[in-house]
């Protein structure tokens, strides 16, 4: 499946490694930074939802999206792993949960662009038992730079697979394909942020770490199965 990500916020917090822990399913290590842990918001838009090769799907090609994830590894292979995925179109929900195995919840979701540059993004969880809002406005503050290898921005973005918990509690991987990100410094202000507390986590504000980026071409492949003990 090939996507396009646009007008992404990235939003990181350093948390106690034992918190994480009891949420992350066992057949996954925690992947930690100087001995952190970190879990992190990502909010953008998706569009040019589709199969490889072909156009954009119709009436599920666009969509915001609103994420919550840490970072996780198995047999050496660096990832991450969703706590809990929003989306602005039940049928990508569907799907997505059908054939990812990730926990996507459907969310009335809108997303402004102010004259100067201003991001407004607003989501409402509409499916789930726990009620679940993020409401945030940010926009770039500095030029591109793509984080250099051994760095914590590095560490946090460039990460080319996600783990997801399928069937019969059975651990599979996708793997995604992108360019390094460009990064840019951001102006952002989180005024609410429950979609953090629905997947367990009190994080502050302002996030000690964040960044933007404008646009990223991404390519998704069908999940594999892990095999155990690997």
């Amino acid at each position: 499946m090939a996507q396009r990500w646009t007008d992404l916020l990235f939003a990181h917090w350093p948390v106690d490694p034992g918190v994480v822990r009891a949420r992350v399913p066992g057949s996954l290590a925690l992947d930690l930074h100087d001995g952190t842990a970190w879990v992190s918001v990502t909010a953008f838009l998706l569009s040019r939802l589709r199969p490889r090769g072909l156009p954009p799907m119709p009436c599920v090609s666009r969509f915001p999206e609103l994420n919550v994830r840490t970072y996780v590894t198995r047999g050496g292979k660096p990832g991450v792993f969703f706590f809990s995925l929003d989306a602005g179109r039940r049928l990508a929900v569907v799907g997505a949960r059908l054939l990812y195995h990730l926990p996507y919840f459907a969310a009335a979701m809108r997303i402004r662009t102010a004259s100067d540059g201003t991001i407004t993004y607003v989501s409402r969880r509409t499916r789930g038992r726990t009620p679940a809002e993020f409401l945030a406005s940010y926009r770039p503050a500095g030029p591109v730079v793509q984080a250099e290898p051994g760095t914590l921005d590095h560490w946090l973005t460039e990460r080319y697979c996600l783990y997801a918990v399928g069937a019969r509690r059975r651990l599979c991987r996708t793997d995604i394909h992108h360019a390094p990100w460009p990064l840019q410094p951001v102006e952002a202000d989180i005024a609410r942020n429950t979609v953090s507390e629905a997947a367990g986590f009190s994080l502050p504000a302002p996030a000690p770490r964040a960044a933007f980026a404008r646009r990223l071409d991404v390519v998704v492949w069908w999940p594999t199965r892990v095999t155990p003990g690997v």
